[in-house]
């Protein structure tokens, strides 16, 4: 996930407590949702198999415009066939764009940042729903990470062939269990040197952007030992908050609320609002849902392994971003 600072140290902890943060109030006399089954929605097998196979290293950490990262490419677009996508106004699924980023490391004093080009290229594939030219829920992951450096790999398991894979799940699902709503589903490339994918991809004609009711971003879905994830988004759209709370009474994991929220109102959690390629969107004036874990030890380091991954959090995550999907296509406004 680039441009997420790290977390900051909260100043007070309530031991054995629920933490406050990220939680809606139920207003006075109003009981809890009841908890029902959780929803089961994914091919636990497929969905581990598809993050190793992002997080193997034969892609090289896919770094933007290297042979891992055309290598992962490649791959998605077979992917995507093989689930039935059809292409979204684009040649074979890929959208491609030119990439110039400025390298800061490394700088002596008075030295000039090092630039480098990158041929960087979107997957993005779309299912048209049951409402033909209604509207659309874009659902994208960024499948780039930072490669190779000085000779080290950096797989990116966690950060981001997991929401790769998850996003992957989602295809696959509505695919075979037709949505009243378009869905878009984009595999996003440079989001590492600073969210170029979706800059491209919201100001194209790939995605008719007045369109769009709804970005669903997924960036770091698979690992927390608190069986915890966020949904930033809600604070913008406060009709988002409902709508998780309906999905948390089918989900076998907790979605916490916050990371959405100005310094004022954070309770000390960083805004992560312009953290991914969700912000793109939300420039946009399209409504977010950003599904995120926080950051672990493994955050941008070479230990970001598959092997690293709990199957059952993640398969946990997958259901109920799935499920999270059904609801919004169902409840839209």
């Amino acid at each position: 996930m680039a441009a997420r600072l790290r977390r900051l140290i909260l100043l007070f902890a309530l031991a054995a407590a629920v933490p406050l943060v990220g939680l809606v109030p139920i207003a006075a006399g109003q009981a809890p949702a009841a908890q029902a089954a959780p929803a089961r929605h994914v091919d636990r097998s497929v969905l581990m198999r598809d993050v190793a196979t992002l997080g193997a290293a034969a892609f090289e950490g896919r770094g933007t415009g290297t042979p891992g990262g055309l290598g992962a490419r490649q791959w998605l677009v077979e992917q995507f066939r093989s689930v039935g996508l059809q292409p979204a106004h684009t040649s074979d699924y890929l959208q491609p764009f030119t990439v110039t980023a400025r390298d800061l490391r490394a700088i002596p004093p008075g030295g000039r940042p090092f630039r480098s080009t990158h041929e960087a290229a979107n997957v993005v594939g779309r299912l048209s729903g049951r409402n033909p030219g209604g509207r659309i829920i874009a659902v994208t992951a960024h499948y780039d990470h930072l490669g190779v450096r000085e000779g080290v790999l950096y797989p990116g398991a966690d950060d981001n062939a997991s929401g790769v894979a998850v996003l992957l799940a989602a295809a696959r699902h509505f695919r075979h269990n037709p949505p009243q709503h378009g869905f878009v589903f984009a595999a996003l490339d440079a989001e590492e040197l600073g969210l170029h994918g979706a800059t491209t991809l919201v100001r194209s004609a790939v995605l008719p952007s007045e369109r769009v009711a709804l970005n669903v971003n997924l960036d770091m879905v698979s690992r927390n030992d608190r069986n915890e994830i966020y949904a930033a988004g809600p604070y913008h759209s406060p009709w988002l908050t409902p709508i998780l709370l309906d999905v948390q009474t089918r989900a076998a994991v907790r979605i916490l609320f916050g990371h959405d929220r100005p310094d004022s109102r954070s309770r000390g959690l960083e805004d992560w609002t312009r953290s991914s390629d969700h912000a793109a969107f939300h420039e946009a004036g399209i409504p977010f849902v950003y599904f995120g874990v926080e950051d672990h030890a493994d955050y941008h380091k070479p230990t970001d392994n598959p092997d690293r991954i709990d199957p059952r959090f993640f398969g946990d995550v997958a259901d109920m971003i799935v499920e999270a999907l059904r609801t919004f296509d169902a409840r839209l406004p």
